[in-house]
């Protein structure tokens, strides 16, 4: 009888929190109230597990404290007016609501290039990291010990052997192959400073100090404070051999040079302290010079200590921002209301509107997830292609062929409530025609959707996909 009450007393108190959790959508709410009443015992460890987005109070105190002991980030006076002076008035609103997200301002007199591949992007990174010459800041969700992320280890230890300041942070879960292996310790042997993002405890108290899944999921390498690389792209080979039946991974990369190097910096440092207690002091703080003829960009990072709606924000705002065309490629589509109607919306006004996501997904849950949406984006206008190449893991939206974000933030719940990102979104027709390029070249080696096949599934792929996909305000 005592253990009854206490379960009927655990349970009530999860449904109270379930239903009082801040940000939380109502479907996500209704999803839990369901699975708490209907499988009480494995329901509540559930909800413990997977139902409550939080890092942790002590963790968020951390946080707050490092964001109030770093310095304002000091533009360059002709990088901030040269701004959004450089703008269109139709995008400006966009890159006031990234000043938003963490109160990074456009800056101008950036430059960009966009990598040939994945092989291309690792090697140019060994380049800039072997010409560092003061620090190498390095942070990524998963670091293989495979050939590119061996050449990574081994450009690391170079460059502190040269007396150069070198920090990588790795996910303590996307990269745990690399840290329990011997080449982590022969890099913090050759003074490479080292740090585990999230790391994971015991399973059994890990829901006491929040979700065992919230992952580090940024890309970022700085390196002297004048180059930053942001996309879509891990430390590994494209073959990807923790998963070779869905390879080769199919990434995007930009090398940017510019004042936008110092906020990448700045969503490192602040990762970096949060992860190791070590304070990150110097030139990080005081962004590089604007370079002639550049272009502004902002660096738009979230995550679970940021607004939940700061991502699904982002991308609702860009889709209704085009006039004339939307581009986008996803690997995992499993969107808020809000998203999934923004791209309905830009169709039904008429924008040439295209998403692209890949034909075979290392994740059958999202697959089927965002199969369930297609009769309803194809039904507004919304064109979809299947990649055939491999997986395609770029995530990148193009509006107009003027205006771009990349970055590591997917359109599903995961990159919206669990996962820290980065992203930058610029303002440049010249690298956009690259990207889009990029993009077209993704198109080409895809298959389109029809709305006929999708009506002519047999119903039990529609149940099985929209079952699936009923459950994922649960994850």
């Amino acid at each position: 009888m005592i253990w009854l009450a206490l379960h009927i007393v655990i349970v009530g108190a999860l449904l109270v929190d379930a239903l009082l959790r801040p940000f939380r959508q109502p479907s996500a709410r209704v999803a839990w109230v369901v699975v708490l009443l209907a499988l009480p015992a494995l329901g509540a460890i559930a909800y413990l597990w997977l139902g409550r987005v939080s890092i942790g109070r002590r963790r968020i105190q951390q946080l707050k404290e490092i964001e109030q002991s770093l310095p304002a980030i000091t533009a360059q006076p002709a990088a901030a007016d040269d701004a959004l002076r450089k703008v269109p008035d139709r995008y400006a609103a966009l890159f006031r609501l990234g000043h938003s997200v963490n109160g990074f301002d456009p800056v101008g007199g950036n430059r960009g290039q966009l990598l040939a591949n994945s092989n291309a992007a690792i090697d140019r990174m060994i380049e800039d990291i072997d010409a560092a010459e003061e620090q190498v800041h390095l942070s990524f969700y998963i670091w293989l010990t495979d050939n590119n992320g061996l050449k990574m280890a081994e450009a690391l230890k170079r460059a502190a052997g040269r007396g150069v300041v070198c920090r990588a942070l790795a996910d303590d879960l996307g990269s745990r192959q690399m840290i329990r292996s011997t080449y982590w310790a022969d890099m913090r042997d050759a003074g490479v400073k080292l740090g585990r993002a999230l790391r994971m405890q015991n399973p059994l108290l890990r829901p006491f100090a929040g979700r065992i899944d919230l992952r580090n999921h940024r890309k970022i390498l700085t390196i002297d404070s004048r180059v930053t690389y942001c996309g879509s792209q891990n430390c590994a080979d494209p073959e990807f051999r923790v998963k070779p039946k869905f390879a080769p991974w199919v990434d995007i990369m930009i090398r940017f040079e510019g004042p936008v190097v110092s906020q990448n910096q700045r969503l490192f440092a602040t990762d970096w302290i949060l992860a190791t207690g070590e304070r990150v002091e110097g030139s990080h703080i005081t962004p590089p010079a604007a370079l002639e003829k550049g272009f502004p960009a902002q660096v738009i990072g979230t995550g679970p200590t940021v607004r939940y709606s700061a991502m699904p924000e982002t991308f609702a705002a860009l889709m209704f921002a085009a006039r004339r065309e939307l581009v986008i490629t996803t690997p995992y589509y499993a969107p808020d209301e809000q998203i999934q109607q923004a791209l309905c919306s830009a169709a039904h006004r008429g924008i040439d509107t295209t998403i692209v996501f890949p034909a075979r997904n290392d994740s059958w849950e999202i697959a089927a997830t965002s199969r369930s949406y297609y009769q309803s984006l194809l039904e507004a206008g919304v064109r979809i292609f299947e990649y055939q190449g491999g997986l395609l893991h770029a995530k990148t939206l193009t509006v107009d062929g003027e205006l771009a974000l990349v970055g590591s933030a997917n359109m599903d719940r995961r990159s919206f409530e669990l996962n820290y990102e980065n992203n930058i979104l610029f303002y440049n027709p010249a690298l956009t025609a690259d990207v889009r390029q990029r993009q077209q070249d993704y198109l080409d080696a895809s298959r389109l959707v029809e709305l006929a096949e999708v009506t002519a599934w047999p119903p039990s792929r529609r149940l099985l996909n929209n079952a699936v996909a009923t459950l994922s305000p649960l994850i």
